[in-house]
C-alpha cells in the first residue's frame, strides 16, 4: 500500500512518469524519460516518503505458439458413488499466421457432442492456453477444430467437457512443436551524425535490424527493430557513447520467434524459477 501511494503521488505530479502492473508477468513497472529521470524520482520518494525501492530489469512477456499440427483426443471420465462425469472430444490443432490470435471451429455433425457442450470445450481450451508448454506463457496464433466426440446421457456435463477440452489441448501442445515468441519493438534512435556507425554496431549486437537512417539537421535518426529483451541497457549505452546527447523512442511492433540458442536459456531460467517456487 505504501509503495502504491508513493508512486501514485509522483506520477500525479509528473505525468511523464508511468507506474502500472503488467498483467502477464505480475510485476509493477515504473517508466520515465530515461534512467536519470527514474533515479531522481526514486531519490525523491526516498526523501519524501521514507521509502527505499529496489529495481530490477522487467521480465519479458513472452508468448508461445506451435509450428506443427496435431490430431488429438481428450477424454474425461470419472465415476464416483453417485453420478459420474463423462466428456470426450477429438480436435485438430494447427498454427495460424503470426498475429491472428485464436480461432475455434465447431465441425461436429450428427449430434455426437450436444451443442450445449461445445462452448465448454472452447472454454477448457482457452483456459489451458493461458499457460504454454515451454515457459508457462500464454499461447497465441492457433486454430482448434473440434470435429468428433461422444457423450453420456446421464454423466455428461459442461464441466466434464471443459476438462476434456483442456486435456486435449495440453496433449496437442506437446505434439505440435511448440515455439517461443518474443516482443519486437520499432525503435528510433537519435544521435549526432558522428555516432551513426557506432549505433549500427550497437543495434546489431542486440540482435536488432537496422532499417536505415534519416537526417534531421544536427541529429541522425537510426531506424531499427530490436527485441524487447535486448532493449535494456540501451539508454546508458547511448549516454556513454554520445556524451548524453542521444535518446530513443520505442513502440511495440510484433511478436517473432526466439532463436533456438536463446530459447534454451529462457526455458532453463523458467524451470529454475519453478523449482525455487516449489521449495518455498
Amino acid at each position: 500500500d505504501k509503495i502504491g501511494a508513493a508512486f501514485r503521488r509522483v506520477t500525479e505530479e509528473d505525468p511523464s512518469l508511468k507506474f502500472y502492473r503488467e498483467e502477464q508477468t505480475k510485476e509493477f513497472l515504473f517508466a520515465g524519460l530515461g534512467q536519470t529521470h527514474i533515479d531522481v524520482t526514486l531519490e525523491k520518494i526516498k526523501r519524501k516518503f521514507k521509502l527505499e525501492v529496489d529495481l530490477r530489469e522487467p521480465k519479458i512477456p513472452y508468448r508461445e505458439t506451435i509450428r506443427g499440427s496435431a490430431d488429438v483426443q481428450g477424454k474425461y471420465k470419472k465415476q464416483t458413488g453417485g453420478r459420474g462425469q463423462y466428456g470426450d472430444c477429438h480436435m485438430r490443432v494447427s498454427p495460424l499466421p503470426r498475429g491472428e490470435g485464436f480461432k475455434f471451429v465447431n465441425s461436429v455433425v450428427g449430434g455426437v457432442i450436444p451443442k450445449q457442450y461445445i462452448p465448454a470445450i472452447e472454454k477448457g481450451v482457452v483456459e489451458a492456453m493461458e499457460h504454454g508448454e515451454l515457459t508457462g506463457n500464454p499461447v497465441q496464433d492457433v486454430q482448434v477444430d473440434v470435429y468428433f466426440g461422444s457423450y453420456h446421457a446421464v454423466d455428461s456435463s459442461e464441466m466434464a467437457f471443459k476438462m476434456a477440452g483442456s486435456m486435449a489441448w495440453k496433449k496437442a501442445m506437446t505434439e505440435s512443436s511448440p515455439i517461443l515468441l518474443e516482443p519486437v519493438y520499432k525503435v528510433r534512435i537519435y544521435v549526432p551524425s558522428d555516432f551513426v556507425g557506432g549505433m549500427y554496431g550497437n543495434v546489431s549486437s542486440r540482435r536488432g535490424r537496422v532499417l536505415g537512417s534519416d537526417n534531421m539537421g544536427r541529429l541522425e535518426v537510426v531506424n531499427a527493430e530490436i527485441p524487447l529483451a535486448e532493449l535494456h541497457g540501451l539508454s546508458p549505452d547511448l549516454r556513454a557513447m554520445t556524451g548524453d546527447r542521444g535518446f530513443f523512442e520505442a513502440e511495440f511492433l510484433r511478436y517473432e520467434e526466439v532463436p533456438s540458442n536463446i530459447v534454451e536459456k529462457v526455458v532453463e531460467a523458467y524451470k529454475k524459477t519453478q523449482e525455487e517456487e516449489a521449495k518455498e
